[in-house]
């Protein structure tokens, strides 16, 4: 017996996230960007890798930001893309320290963990239930927080 008023998602249109999921991993893994070596080598300012990859992820958006808006490039659905400014506040540093603080001490930022974990680095799974648990108190307090 089914509830009639329940709503099924459909699996089988959402295979193409997983699918770009598992080529970003693979990416990630093959650019060594997952390497906890690698995470402390820039954190000790030993090697230029790191950077060179963040580097270039910055002026790959910057230039994609210049195009959509030269272009008036629109979303799939026809929408115009707009990039609100954004005002400054002390909240983005502390949340940048803490962000930087959690990276350099467990090698892993959220978007390779699921790599990290995908290629066998299981004690990874405790930086995920950290990130979890992070991200659930900051729902908590988010209301006190500057913004």
């Amino acid at each position: 017996m089914t509830n009639a008023g329940a709503t099924r998602v459909a699996f089988w249109p959402n295979v193409k996230f997983l699918l770009a999921g598992i080529f970003f991993g693979i990416l990630l893994v093959k650019a060594e960007v997952i390497s906890w070596f690698r995470i402390q080598e820039m954190f000790r300012l030993q090697s230029f890798h790191m950077y060179g990859v963040i580097g270039s992820a910055v002026v790959t958006g910057m230039v994609s930001l210049w195009l959509i808006r030269i272009l008036k490039i629109r979303t799939l659905d026809g929408e115009e893309v707009v990039v609100r400014p954004k005002k400054f506040t002390w909240g983005n540093v502390y949340g940048g320290l803490l962000f930087g603080l959690g990276w350099a001490l467990t090698g892993a930022c959220p978007g390779p963990l699921f790599a990290q974990i995908g290629t066998g680095a299981v004690v990874v799974i405790v930086t995920l239930l950290s990130a979890i648990a992070g991200t659930w108190c900051y729902g908590l307090i988010r209301d006190k927080l500057p913004h």
